[in-house]
């Protein structure tokens, strides 16, 4: 048997330096929001000094944003692993995630500090234009993943479909998240139904 690969050593040190500050950012917000945070709490609550803080992450804007990066990432991740369980009903999967997604979000630290920083407008770009860019290519991965006979095409059309209407809910929430996922779900399910026959279809063809 092969020895397990090692980390080389800056590199581990490296990705403990980033998890410790961005835990130490984390921290911060829960406490006291984005606005009322500054490079030297982050460098005080990590350990760090600034000039380390800077060396690693450039600027204030990159550390948000190096911090929303790993909360959507891990926030896509619960959904992707809902709907892997659910491949067998694609109607369910996107019902389930959608809600799965509003409650995570409603809980989630990020998206509560942009709805009370919304005047400031930072963070709302950074969550419209990072948020949809990284959860509409995660999603847009996951469906033919689970579902093959989907096009790429359609798939990235539902993923960016989903994420914008998935964004505005959890920032501007009307609905219990199982209501909202129930009439997206019925809003969708025709499209659904199409591409997953058109694909099925295709698929049928191409074995004649």
């Amino acid at each position: 048997m092969s020895a397990p690969s090692r980390v080389p050593f800056p590199a581990a040190a490296r990705t403990l330096l980033r998890d410790t500050v961005i835990t130490a950012v984390d921290d911060l917000v829960r406490a006291r929001g984005w606005a009322a945070t500054t490079m030297s709490d982050v460098a005080g609550a990590s350990g760090v000094s600034r000039q380390t803080l800077y060396n690693e992450f450039g600027s204030r804007s990159a550390l948000v944003e190096a911090y929303m990066t790993r909360e959507i990432e891990a926030l896509v991740a619960e959904v992707a692993a809902s709907v892997r369980g659910h491949r067998d009903d694609a109607h369910q999967a996107l019902r389930n995630a959608f809600e799965l997604f509003l409650k995570l979000a409603s809980d989630e630290p990020v998206v509560q500090v942009i709805v009370a920083d919304a005047d400031d407008g930072e963070l709302i770009r950074l969550l419209t234009g990072l948020g949809q860019r990284l959860a509409s290519e995660r999603i847009a991965q996951l469906i033919p993943e689970v579902w093959p006979q989907v096009s790429s095409a359609d798939a990235q059309l539902v993923a960016e479909s989903l994420v914008r209407l998935a964004i505005s809910h959890a920032l501007l929430p009307s609905l219990d998240p199982g209501v909202v996922a129930s009439g997206v779900s019925r809003m969708l399910a025709p499209f659904v139904n199409e591409i997953l026959s058109a694909g099925s279809d295709a698929a049928g063809r191409s074995r004649r």
